[in-house]
């Protein structure tokens, strides 16, 4: 897997990708003090807002990045979205109110709704070989997992000698550096983006949510997105609750769950470049998908017991399979993407993908809080949980038979090389 970064362009930007995330991180936790500070016991209300905006400024500014990054020079729209970051971080030390914090984290995040997608374009023409495009998707997976392990971590023990507003300037570096990295390489030029003259700025911003609608097996992505999110919001906001309240232990114990969460998807994604050698992105997207409604059977189980030291060990072992199945889900889905939409309106659907997951998180983590608070943990499940179902099942009967693979751009280099299944007309790879 790690010998993709030997491509020097490839190793550049997964740096960047990498230290940005680790920034990223600290400020998160810095942003959760900085908070306290500002609101007090008000701060989880300040905090819960601040992620709406965050969710907000994903499904909003996403598509529009979809619209004009194809006719932007990417390198330099990455590189400004990292310094806007940058600065966004740099001023963050010094706010005093309550919505200064709502502008600087609608900013930042809308930088974030840039880089990202444009990031997700970029990759699979640096690496046009699939085989190394699905370990560059795996590597991604284990990045963000990583990150959501360490960068606790690394804040915590940096608190023990500075205080929070450092952190602050750490992220500084972080998107800087990124910034510099990104810069370090040169990127292949893509093809112009298509679309009928005279189109408006709103047909472009939607083009590629209109290619969601438009390919099937994208329409099942839309489900999945929503069977993944149920899962998530049921680990990200609930977690704590499932920790302290239903289990009476030390809040210590939480990064152990959250921890859980993040070996599950961790295995998957090292083990999935091998499978997806000899089995489609169709089969286990879909198992995953199934396997996450299912998990959910076990976490009820949890939840209704009364009483039981196995309930801890058991609640582990169902946030790792939570996991394990969404990683099944979300690792390929850069192929999947990248099978479907033409060269021409790859960052568009990219940019759609980012914005319409969003939607889902945006919907299914209120709901898991409003459950869990008001009606139960055990409502909350059964409600998520039957999402969860629902969307499975509509994914498998969107997703019906494996599609063609959409046919790459052509190039000397690419026609040189092509097989004879190529130019047959057949499908190089199952979907």
């Amino acid at each position: 897997m790690f010998a993709i970064l030997r491509n020097r362009t490839y190793r550049h930007l997964f740096a960047a990708q990498v230290i940005a995330l680790v920034g990223t991180g600290l400020a998160t936790v810095a942003l959760g003090l900085l908070a306290y500070d500002i609101a007090g016991g008000a701060a989880g209300s300040v905090l819960g807002t601040a992620l709406a905006i965050k969710m907000v400024a994903y499904v909003g500014i996403a598509p529009l990045v979809g619209a004009f990054a194809d006719r932007l020079p990417r390198r330099a729209l990455m590189v400004t979205a990292d310094l806007v970051r940058g600065g966004v971080a740099l001023f963050l030390p010094f706010v005093d109110q309550v919505w200064q914090v709502y502008v600087l984290v609608f900013l930042l995040q809308s930088a974030s709704a840039v880089f990202t997608p444009t990031f997700q374009g970029v990759i699979p023409e640096v690496l046009p070989e699939e085989r190394d495009y699905t370990k560059a998707l795996s590597l991604s997976r284990l990045a963000y997992d990583l990150e959501t392990l360490f960068s606790p971590v690394l804040a915590a023990a940096l608190l023990s000698v500075i205080t929070y507003n450092w952190l602050f300037s750490g992220t500084v570096v972080g998107f800087v550096a990124s910034a510099f990295l990104v810069l370090s390489v040169t990127l292949p030029r893509t093809a112009t983006a298509s679309g009928p003259r005279g189109s408006g700025a709103a047909a472009k911003a939607t083009a590629g949510i209109r290619l969601f609608f438009t390919v099937p097996r994208l329409r099942a992505l839309l489900a999945l997105n929503v069977t993944v999110a149920a899962a998530s919001a049921m680990v990200v906001v609930n977690s704590v609750v499932y920790v302290a309240e239903f289990l009476a232990l030390s809040t210590s114990s939480l990064p152990l769950a959250l921890g859980a969460y993040g070996a599950g998807s961790m295995v998957v994604a090292l083990v999935l470049p091998r499978v997806l050698d000899r089995t489609s992105d169709r089969t286990v997207m879909l198992s995953g998908a199934v396997l996450l409604a299912v998990v959910f059977v076990g976490l009820g189980t949890v939840t209704a017991a009364p009483s039981g030291d196995w309930r801890w060990p058991a609640l582990l072992a169902v946030w790792g399979a939570f996991g394990a199945a969404g990683s099944m889900v979300l690792t390929p889905m850069g192929r999947l993407i990248r099978r479907s939409a033409p060269a021409d309106q790859r960052t568009a659907a990219f940019a759609a993908q980012f914005s319409l997951s969003h939607l889902g998180w945006l919907l299914t983590y209120p709901l898991a809080g409003w459950l869990g608070a008001e009606a139960g943990l055990q409502s909350a499940v059964i409600t998520l949980g039957a999402i969860a179902l629902g969307t499975a099942l509509l994914a498998v009967r969107l997703w019906r038979e494996p599609a063609p693979t959409a046919p790459p751009t052509p190039s000397p280099v690419v026609i040189r090389h092509l097989p004879a299944t190529h130019r047959s007309g057949q499908p190089a790879h199952r979907s």
